[in-house]
């Protein structure tokens, strides 16, 4: 459902606030002020919004279950963020956004992250919405303001949604693409009209809409990459920036939402500063030094054994397993099957057989992950076994189209005893490799008829992969497959991927409890020919356009579920990618300066806005630091 960056782990995460107190549950009232085409359907009035079912939390309600609303404010908190950056504009394709830009402005509503897809109320005070789901309309807080005081109005709204579809970058055009427009229908109401009435979690989308101030970029490029501190409405605004070295927020102290109640006790440091470092284990030692506050650990290896220092003994860095309920979605090595080299299936899954996972697990992991086997792992959206009839109903008429397996045979990746021996995975991948015309001569993989080599590069712009990926590269040679492995900078990264120009490289689809309009962008046909897009994988296949559209229009949970294992299926047969690993545990390392809430929230074990300095640990940390 949620718009994603891209974000690749080595080992792995608003529509309404509060409206008057009398909105203590949705109220069904006769329509006002909407299409008419709605004819004699009743509409909703709410504070928010879930996909299925109610929300949760009343209008005005208390703080979130995993907030502290008592919270103290103040103090520094520094962060630290690997390559660089070149821009405070985060919306679109060309830039390489500083960590962080995004807390800068509010959207049209804030997400809970207890519930599965369900919304409410930021920027908006009410959203309306009918039966049917075909349009959507909210109402703005009165109260709501950009950082110089000036109101957040209809036009703003208006303005952010046609440039974001227009100009921004691509993933915002496959997002809001069965959005067909947004016009002022009263001083502090917008609608959104929407293409037809099959896409139920429209309503959601838009509300994840951040709202950007129409007279500020009136004489700005919005297509242009900008340093320019931008004018927002969020929690924090830029404090100040050294290009691609740091960049500090201060925490706006009238916000004119602090005080709605998913806000209370959120939000509470006086200062997040990032700070950039170019290799992955400088900024490691950065931490251990003191020079970071806190750290999301990514690396086993590292949380297994790099830890044993005397701030960790002596209690100076805690350290937390918290586990969550996070969909894991798929991290893995994928193919550029633009390629001509991947467009036979049997040749990309001959070189994913080639993969040692237990080995790597055992030796490089310590045994802490598990391999992955579906792009949406960790929930019930899971394909599993053989397909139910439910989504047999959605595979049959694709039959042909599809993988024959889909039917037939339950998915399973190759497993060794972790020892090494990769023999039986060879006589695999020989087999399969064979089937599709090549041969091995002169110790190297070659095309039967053209006499080309098998011989592709993986692109990595995290140098922590290669101790993953060289063992790999081993093995594939083993079978005359030729894997170079060449590791560059972050924003030379970002500028290959966005244009296609790779042959394979470490991806990770995170993937919300709801998935919708994103998989367009993840798996579409016309994402595949966008510069930028998601689909990096390069798929145009008309059964899996068919399956995303399917997806988005699901009636009710239960079919949104069916069809969802469904396109698992096809895409885990199609063998796009080489599924790597996760864990349902979230590795947090910090200097014992903070306090965090009792109770995590279910989809953001972290959740570092929640989290607090506490003024005794801290000058007990600063006393120890001295001595």
């Amino acid at each position: 459902m949620a718009i994603r960056r891209r974000s690749v782990l080595l080992g792995g995460a608003g529509l309404c606030v509060a409206a008057p107190a009398i909105l203590q549950a949705p109220i069904v009232r006769a329509q006002t002020a909407v299409p008419a085409a709605a004819g004699a359907q009743k509409v909703t009035l709410s504070h928010g919004f879930a996909m299925h079912g109610a929300p949760k939390y009343p209008a005005d309600a208390g703080p979130p279950d995993y907030v502290n609303p008592a919270a103290p404010k103040g103090g520094t908190v520094r962060l630290g963020a690997r390559g660089t950056f070149d821009s405070l504009h985060p919306f679109i394709v060309k830039s390489v956004p500083a960590a962080g830009i995004t807390s800068v402005w509010d959207t049209l509503c804030w997400s809970s992250r207890d519930e599965a897809s369900t919304e409410y109320g930021l920027v908006a005070e009410t959203v309306e919405w009918p039966e049917d789901r075909s349009w959507v309309a909210f109402t703005l807080r009165p109260q709501a303001r950009f950082h110089d005081g000036t109101p957040i109005t209809v036009e703003d709204v208006i303005f952010t949604f046609d440039t974001l579809k227009a100009k921004g970058a691509p993933n915002y055009a496959f997002y809001y693409h069965d959005v067909l427009k947004a016009e002022k229908v009263g001083e502090r109401k917008v609608l959104f009209t929407f293409r037809d009435n099959t896409n139920k979690e429209l309503p959601l989308i838009v509300g994840q809409l951040p709202v950007l101030p129409s007279k500020w970029w009136a004489t700005r490029d919005f297509e242009k990459v900008s340093l320019e501190i931008p004018l927002g409405s969020g929690p924090y605004k830029v404090d100040s920036f050294d290009v691609g070295r740091s960049i500090s927020y201060r925490r706006v102290d009238d916000w004119w939402a602090k005080d709605l109640w998913m806000n209370r006790g959120r939000n509470n440091f006086e200062v997040i500063r990032y700070e950039y470092y170019r290799d992955a284990t400088v900024q490691f030692e950065a931490f251990k030094a003191g020079d970071i506050d806190l750290r999301q650990e990514y690396v086993a290896r590292n949380w297994a054994t790099a830890y044993d220092i005397p701030a960790v003994r002596d209690g100076r860095i805690k350290r937390d397993e918290i586990k969550h309920e996070l969909p894991t979605g798929m991290q893995c090595f994928a193919f550029n099957t633009r390629r001509d080299i991947f467009r036979d299936r049997r040749v990309r899954e001959a070189i994913g057989a080639m993969f040692d996972f237990a080995w790597t697990n055992k030796n490089l992991f310590y045994g802490m992950y598990k391999r992955n086997i579906s792009f949406f792992g960790n929930s019930e959206l899971a394909s599993s076994g053989l397909p139910t009839p439910a989504e047999l109903k959605y595979l049959e008429p694709l039959r042909g189209k599809i993988p024959d397996e889909v039917f037939s045979k339950e998915f399973k990746l190759p497993e060794t005893d972790g020892t090494g021996n990769v023999r039986s995975l060879a006589r695999q991948a020989l087999g399969l490799l064979k089937e599709a015309g090549w041969e091995v001569k002169d110790g190297k993989m070659t095309d039967a008829k053209t006499g080309r080599k098998l011989a592709f590069e993986m692109l990595l712009s995290d140098s922590s992969f290669e101790r993953v990926v060289l063992p790999y590269k081993q093995n594939l040679e083993r079978i005359g497959v030729d894997m170079g492995v060449r590791t560059v900078d972050t924003a030379q990264f970002k500028r290959r991927v966005d244009e296609f120009d790779f042959d394979m490289i470490v991806e990770g689809f995170g993937q919300s409890l709801s998935p919708g309009n994103e998989q367009r962008d993840f798996w579409g046909s016309k994402a595949a020919e966008t510069p930028g897009s998601r689909n990096t994988i390069g798929i145009r296949n008309e059964a899996i356009d068919r399956l995303i559209e399917t997806l988005i229009a699901a009636p009710d949970r239960e079919s949104l579920i069916s069809v969802t294992r469904a396109l698992d299926r096809v895409l885990l047969w199609s063998h796009f990618v080489v599924p790597n690993w996760h864990s349902n545990t979230a590795y947090v390392a910090y200097w014992n300066r903070f306090a965090r809430p009792a109770k995590s929230a279910r989809y953001a074990p972290v959740a570092f806005d929640t989290w607090w300095i506490d003024e005794s640990k801290d000058r007990t940390l600063q006393r120890e630091e001295k001595k």
